[in-house]
Parts: structure tokens; sequence; C-alpha cells
């Protein structure tokens, strides 16, 4: 090789990191669940929060979004009560959307948090939930409290 040896101080570094493969949504999503996938996943590729071994519960969490779509197109278009009349006279009652978009909701948020997906889960992850506030008291244990 011709020509002076690289020193590190002239060694420019590459910038980012290299393109991660993002899986493919699993055949066994609705249409609306592909959707959230491929819009999600390369997100949670990038922050390192979905391997291989998480794909089920990603898809879940991806189908309880669809659910939770579907749910709230239909309340916009029927609405969140009905009337009916029973033996204590004329009542309002919840739908059936109402319904699934409640359960869809507390999905997301159960999956959710497996994958840092609200604020507060997203700061969980990154500290290393409950493993940091152990590591903070033996260390006061070793070295003694100030």
């Amino acid at each position: 090789m011709k020509g002076r040896k690289p020193q590190p101080s002239n060694v420019i570094p590459m910038k980012g990191a290299a393109p991660r493969h993002v899986p493919e949504a699993p055949e066994f999503l609705s249409e609306q669940g592909r959707k959230v996938w491929e819009e999600l996943a390369p997100v949670m590729v990038m922050k390192d929060r979905l391997e291989p071994h998480h794909v089920y519960q990603f898809a879940a969490y991806c189908e309880s979004v669809s659910n939770f779509i579907a749910a709230t197109h239909t309340l916009a278009c029927e609405g969140m009560y009905y009337e009916t009349i029973t033996r204590n006279g004329k009542q309002q009652k919840i739908t059936a959307a109402s319904r699934l978009q409640e359960g869809a909701m507390a999905t997301m948020r159960q999956n959710g948090a497996l994958f840092g997906l609200s604020p507060v889960d997203d700061a969980r992850l990154k500290t290393g939930a409950q493993g940091d506030l152990f590591a903070d008291v033996l260390d006061q244990l070793k070295n003694g409290t100030d």
C-alpha cells in the first residue's frame, strides 16, 4: 500500500449505524394490522426492541391498534349509545363498539408497555427499570453515604 498509514485522528467514522433488518409482518395480521406494523416496526428495530422472539407479541400490539381504529371508526359512524325501552323506561346503552374500543385500548396499554410505546414506559426501558435502583443502593453500601 502506498502513501501514509492512516492515523486515528484522520480517519472519519461512519455516520449513523448500519441499517438493520426489519422483520416482515406476520401473514396472519389484518390489513390494518400490517399498516401499523410497517409504521412502527422500523422504530422498534432502531431502538433494539423488536427481536425475532418478540414478533408475535408485537403482532398482538399491532392487531390491537387495528381493532382500536376499527372500533373508533364504527363509533364515529354509529355513535356511542343507543336508546332502548326497558321496564324502567327509555334508557341509553353503550354500543358494542364502545366496549371493543375500551378493550383494544387496554390491550394496547399492556402490550405497548412491553415495547416502551408510552413516554413513561420508554423512559423505564431506557434506564433499565429496577436494576439501576438496586445499583445505587449497592454502591452506597460499598462506598458509604455522603
